[in-house]
């Protein structure tokens, strides 16, 4: 496969998710572009935006699997990864899978749970396998968990921990839509027809997880050359300096832009990325994994204007 097999089955992928699901380009472009660039996606919005419409037209249009789970207090991690159970028959006991053992996997309001929840997500996020009792069990790839949760409601939530907001590459926001778009949601979805139905009829599926691992591959080998790779260690270390950051951006950001910029390039048919693809990716890349100061919040500063500042400082390169 080339980058231009790439930009045909994303520009089919774009076409199908059209057909169910209006705007929010954000997060279609930011949600694919993670998924093909073997990462994972934190989504903040208020609910009934259609997230899950979302995620179940992708995985119809991808030809993959769907899972959810919905985060609560009392979720234990072994309700995530699965447990061994005793088989009265063999008399021995035998692992079985929890739900995360899916490819695209909806972690429906994650800060509703406690840390020791989270942490059941942190070695499959980042190895793609669930250890029990000393055995790897390998989750099925392409893999690519999709968490949400709501900015509005405080109580009974918790803070997810640094390590594991450093495992997702993108945190992107889902507001609410146009005028316009909200016109055609209430006219496309409105009918009282089954949406199960719907998506077995209305879309028709463009890849399978071979293809999706196939192009994975591809975006991977775009070239990236020195002097861009120098751009995004620039802003990557530029935000362990930055006065209104007490915390700064990990190397793992710096992954995850080299990556998706990779991606991007291969959407637009380019085997080459370029500063624009680095650009537009740079904020959902990184406002999540750093932190304002005390000072910075109290003065009601924000961290995208932040970051937008910072990049704004730094040379782009030219030629």
């Amino acid at each position: 496969m080339d980058v231009r097999e790439v930009r045909a089955t994303f520009d089919a992928v774009l076409a199908e998710i059209g057909k169910l699901y209006v705007g929010q380009d954000e997060l279609v472009l930011g949600t694919l572009t993670a998924l093909f660039s073997g990462g994972h996606v934190l989504i903040e919005s208020v609910p009934g935006l259609g997230k899950t419409l979302f995620v179940r037209t992708l995985c119809r249009i991808l030809g993959c699997q769907f899972g959810r789970i919905q985060f609560t207090a009392d979720l234990m991690p072994s309700d995530i990864t699965g447990a061994p159970v005793f088989d009265m028959q063999k008399s021995e006991f035998r692992f079985r899978a929890g739900p995360v053992f899916t490819q695209l996997l909806l972690a429906d309001e994650i800060n509703r749970s406690p840390a020791k929840t989270h942490a059941a997500l942190l070695e499959i996020m980042q190895e793609y396998r669930v250890t029990v009792d000393g055995t790897s069990h390998p989750v099925p790839l392409p893999f690519l968990v999709l968490a949400t949760q709501n900015p509005l409601e405080s109580e009974g939530t918790y803070n997810l921990p640094e390590a594991q907001l450093d495992r997702f590459m993108f945190k992107l926001f889902v507001d609410y839509p146009s005028d316009a778009e909200e016109s055609e949601i209430l006219r496309m979805h409105s009918r009282q027809i089954d949406l199960n139905q719907r998506l077995q009829t209305d879309l028709v599926p463009v890849t399978d997880p071979e293809k999706v691992r196939s192009m994975i591959q591809t975006c991977g080998q775009v070239w990236i050359d020195d002097a861009l790779v120098g751009y995004i260690n620039r802003i990557v270390r530029a935000t362990r300096a930055w006065p209104a950051f007490y915390l700064g951006a990990s190397p793992r950001a710096g992954i995850a832009l080299m990556q998706a910029a990779r991606t991007l390039a291969a959407f637009s048919g380019r085997d080459f990325a370029v500063p624009d693809d680095v650009f537009r990716i740079t904020l959902p890349a990184l406002r999540h994994r750093v932190q304002l100061t005390a000072e910075a919040e109290v003065e009601g500063r924000r961290v995208d204007d932040e970051l937008r500042n910072l990049i704004q400082g730094i040379e782009v390169p030219r030629g």
